[in-house]
This record gives C-alpha cells, sequence and structure tokens, in this order.
C-alpha cells in the first residue's frame, strides 16, 4: 500500500476540521440560536401552514411516536438503482431526563435492475428507566450480488456473480445491572439457501459446493452505553463485546464462535454548536471451527450495514476483521436544517489459512445530512466515499452511519 493512500485521506479529514472550527469561531459573537427545523417544518410554510411549536419545545412525551418515512428512488452499489421506503419510529418508554430514545428502522430496497429484495427491520428499545434494553435485527434477502474471495489480497476484478436468499433473526435481551452498564442473553440465526454461483470461486471450493447454509447459536452481550440518543448521539461513550457460540444441537451446520468488538466514542467539540468528533472501532473475530462462506467476517455486514463506506459490501471477506473511523459532523445552517460529514477509514481481514493481516484499505469521503426530525434528531444522510483500486460510490442512509 502506497503512503499516499493513507496521507491522503488524513490530510482531506484534517483540513475539513480545521476550516469548520475557524468558521465556527468567527461566528460566536452572534449568540442568537434560530428554531431548529426539518423537513417537515419546510414543507409546512411552503404551503403556507401554521407552526405551532416554540423555539423551546424539543421536548417529546413519553410513549408518542416520532416517524421519519422517506420513499423514493435511490442507488447503492450494490443494488443500483432500486425503490427504497427508509423508515424511523423513534420514542421514548419513558421521561427523556432517566430513559434513552428507542427506535426502530428499515431500510427496504427493491433493485430494478438487480432483481434484489432487501427487507430489514432492526430495533433498540429501552423500557421504562433503562432496566431493560431489547435489540433486534431481522432481515430478508433475495439476493444476486457478487462476491470477490477471500482474505485482503482480493481485487475488484475476483467478482463473481452468486444468488442467494437469506433469514437472519437476531434478538437479545439486556438488563440494567450498574448506571450505563448492561448484561444479557440472546439467539442469532443465519439461514442462506438457493444458493448459486456462476462460475467457479472462492465460494464452491470453501464450502463445497453447497447450496444452503444454517448458523444457530446463543449469545452473551455485555454492553456499556452512555448515548441518550442512537439517532444521532451529541455525546457519549459506547462499547459492546458479543460473544456468539453455534452449536449442532441448537441446528447449526458447524460448531463455531465468534466475538464481536464495538466501540465508539463522540465528542462534543463545543457548547455553542452541535458540531461533533465520532470515533469507531468494529472488530469481528471467529474461531473455533469452520464458518459458513456469508456468516464469514465481511464488509459492510454489520448490524446496520454500515462497516466500509467507499467499498461495496462484501469486498472483503475472511476469519477475522478490523476496522477503525473517524467522522466529523458539523452544522451548515444554523436552524439545523442541513448539515455536513467528513470521514476516513481503515479496514483489514486476515488470510483465511494463516489468521495474520497483512493488507490495509482505506477509505475517505464526506457527505451531507438533512434533519428529517428535529424531535428524534434524524438525519437523511448522502455520502461519497471513496476507497482504492478504483473503489467509490455513493451511500444513503436514515441516522447516522454510527
Amino acid at each position: 500500500m502506497k503512503f499516499k493512500n493513507i496521507f491522503l485521506p488524513v490530510l482531506f479529514f484534517c483540513v475539513f476540521i480545521l476550516l469548520n472550527n475557524r468558521i465556527k469561531a468567527q461566528s460566536k459573537s452572534d449568540s442568537t440560536i434560530t428554531e431548529q427545523e426539518d423537513v417537515g417544518d419546510i414543507v409546512f410554510k411552503v404551503f403556507k401552514k401554521k407552526i405551532s411549536e416554540k423555539p423551546d419545545s424539543l421536548k417529546v412525551k413519553p410513549g408518542k411516536p416520532l416517524f421519519a418515512v422517506l420513499p423514493g428512488i435511490g442507488y447503492t452499489l450494490v443494488t443500483g438503482i432500486d425503490f427504497v421506503t427508509s423508515m424511523n419510529v423513534s420514542f421514548y418508554t419513558g421521561k427523556s431526563t432517566n430513559t434513552y430514545l428507542s427506535s426502530i428502522n428499515s431500510i427496504s430496497e427493491f433493485s430494478i435492475f438487480n432483481h434484489q429484495i432487501i427487507v430489514p427491520i432492526q430495533s433498540n428499545i429501552w423500557t421504562k428507566g433503562n432496566k431493560y434494553n431489547w435489540l433486534g435485527d431481522w432481515r430478508y434477502y433475495k439476493y444476486p450480488t457478487n462476491t470477490f474471495g477471500l482474505g485482503g489480497h482480493s481485487l475488484l476484478s475476483n467478482a463473481e456473480i452468486i444468488d442467494y436468499s437469506y433469514i437472519r433473526v437476531y434478538q437479545e435481551v439486556l438488563k440494567k445491572i450498574h448506571s450505563n452498564f448492561f448484561a444479557g442473553v440472546g439467539y442469532n440465526f443465519d439461514y442462506h439457501y438457493n444458493i448459486k454461483e456462476v462460475g467457479v470461486g472462492d465460494f464452491q471450493q470453501y464450502n463445497k459446493y453447497a447450496t444452503k447454509t444454517t448458523s444457530s447459536g446463543a449469545t452473551l452481550h455485555l454492553l456499556y452505553d452512555g448515548r441518550k440518543n442512537v439517532n444521532n448521539p451529541p455525546k457519549g461513550l459506547y462499547g459492546s463485546v458479543t460473544y456468539r457460540n453455534n452449536s449442532t444441537y441448537l441446528g447449526s451446520d458447524q460448531n463455531w464462535q465468534s466475538l464481536i468488538v464495538d466501540f465508539r466514542d463522540y465528542i462534543k467539540l463545543s457548547s455553542h454548536s452541535d458540531n461533533v468528533l465520532a470515533f469507531w472501532s468494529y472488530n469481528w473475530f471467529t474461531f473455533g471451527g469452520k464458518v459458513p462462506y456469508f456468516d464469514l467476517p465481511s464488509t459492510g455486514w454489520d448490524t446496520y450495514s454500515n462497516v466500509g463506506r467507499g467499498y461495496i459490501q462484501g469486498r472483503l471477506r475472511g476469519s477475522n476483521f478490523i476496522y477503525l473511523e473517524s467522522e466529523y459532523r458539523f452544522a451548515i445552517t444554523r436552524n439545523g436544517l442541513l448539515g455536513g460529514v467528513v470521514f476516513a477509514n481503515a479496514q483489514s481481514i486476515s488470510d483465511i489459512n494463516t489468521n495474520t493481516f497483512k493488507t490495509v484499505l482505506p477509505g475517505y469521503g464526506g457527505g451531507l445530512r438533512f434533519k428529517v426530525n428535529k424531535y428524534s434528531r434524524a438525519n437523511f444522510c448522502v455520502d461519497y466515499g471513496i476507497g482504492i483500486q478504483g473503489s467509490r460510490g455513493l451511500f444513503f442512509n436514515l441516522c447516522e452511519v454510527f
């Protein structure tokens, strides 16, 4: 890997931080903060509807749902042009002073040309007083796509077309132990079926021409979560360690284990603005047996499919995965309607045979944020990411990437 591949994203990242801080410093003398606005406010204004909210009324009653829904036509590196329905429902089960914001997310997609169907439902629900945290990740995929082989030396030109269907059921419940510490158990189920590969690639050699695979296992989860808002954290610390034990007694094809260590930190840079410097470390390890091909650690296969902006989903795949990302989030308009980000990341996958890390793929880019719901702080995110070997593209999200 050439030095410039690391230098460019780091320089790009630092320059944007310095320039934006300079702009904010010049505007400190003007202490008037205008009313927060979102897309709904703009629609009301266009149609000359009266907006009843006051500038200091950004408080939500327990049980009141906050909706952010965006149907339309989108584009991703995996699906190409597709029909998309992005939905976020946020709510408090108790008073916001002692209960975190709960959220249910779904970005359903139907690919026009690639004939893919993606229906995920991810939930993060906090009970009153944060006594329990229910975490869910349920998905159905009809998924013709490309796979690029195993290990860190795979190339974009290694792409092989593979088609399969996929059902995922992940469900956990965590109990509050002390302050922001939680512990709990869960169950993870991954079922890939109707697998068909065009040509002869790593999948057929690794999975012995299997047309379906099943992984079924119990999980143990330790969590520290100091974020009051999971949609767009203004500050706080997050740490998660999840151990999964797949067993033939639970219906798994193989006995194998995994460990995911997820750490995030959000630093509010000034009391005069909502600018945030965010850090993310996502590390995924497997051991104890042969892992089915599609259950191996891979780019973009975290809960919200966000790891590795700048690269297509599944770009790297192997036994172990290490990932680091930094992002600077800043306001563009004073009413909070429009914001921006710049980011830099790096990912590395281990060799399938030796478990050694020999390559690093960096990525960097920037994007815009459009406030969809000011009460839940939900943003519609549009990012452009750049990797190496010609990898680049647009990435869309409802709520922040991490």
